[in-house]
């Protein structure tokens, strides 16, 4: 399943060329209600790199991305087999895989919006339950794939996108979406000044002591 639907807007082509739980309401995507909100109580984060706080707090730099990492958690790494590139960073959690992606969005923002309806079809084109509501940066969708409870959050920031995802047991729903959006909330995105088309993944670069492990790994196998 890939990460985008594949709808596009066709008037948006243009500038898009280049470029706890009781918080969790639900509501029908389709009535048109916008779920987003912009008003003073908008939670800090995430944060692009120019307004990042210096708070001591360690974060693994991706390059693109600069992630925590909770205690107790693992990282695992996955790998296009073909390229040779890195795919993915997953944190592994209690309560679930969490991945954090970030992505090129046009300056007018609003990706997030076009992407979480699109991602809700998809879904539910591949026989997901699928349920929209409204969390702390806008739309949160939340569906099941057999015995998998999965939780996608999005934010919008300057000329980028972050989206996050955890997937774990059912029996871990109730608590995941909270472990999520701690994660989330304190990323930093590096969008960096190249123009890219919007949705692209921005590239994700392993810390030195990751990708040493890596090829370390890749050498015995071979």
């Amino acid at each position: 399943m890939g990460i985008f639907g594949h709808k596009r807007k066709a008037g948006r082509a243009r500038d898009e060329e280049y470029g706890d739980d009781a918080a969790y309401e639900a509501y029908d995507a389709d009535t048109g209600e916008d779920p987003e909100d912009d008003g003073p109580d908008a939670p800090a984060g995430p944060y692009d790199v120019a307004d990042a706080p210096d708070d001591g707090r360690p974060r693994m730099d991706l390059g693109s991305v600069r992630v925590p990492v909770p205690d107790g958690s693992q990282v695992q790494v996955e790998m296009d087999q073909q390229s040779g590139n890195v795919r993915a960073v997953h944190i592994v959690t209690g309560h679930g895989q969490v991945t954090v992606s970030a992505y090129a969005a046009p300056r007018s923002g609003g990706l997030w919006k076009d992407v979480s309806a699109e991602l809700a079809d998809q879904l539910r084109a591949d026989g997901a339950k699928v349920t929209s509501g409204r969390g702390e940066w806008g739309t949160e969708l939340s569906a099941i794939v057999g015995e998998v409870a999965l939780r996608f959050v999005g934010v919008d920031g300057p000329r980028w996108m972050l989206r996050g995802v955890i997937a774990g047991p059912q029996s871990q729903a109730a608590q995941a979406p909270v472990v999520l959006r701690d994660i989330v909330r304190e990323t930093v995105v590096v969008r960096g000044d190249s123009p890219m088309p919007v949705r692209t993944p921005l590239p994700i670069k392993l810390p030195e002591s990751i990708a040493a492990h890596i090829a370390e790994q890749q050498a015995q196998q071979g």
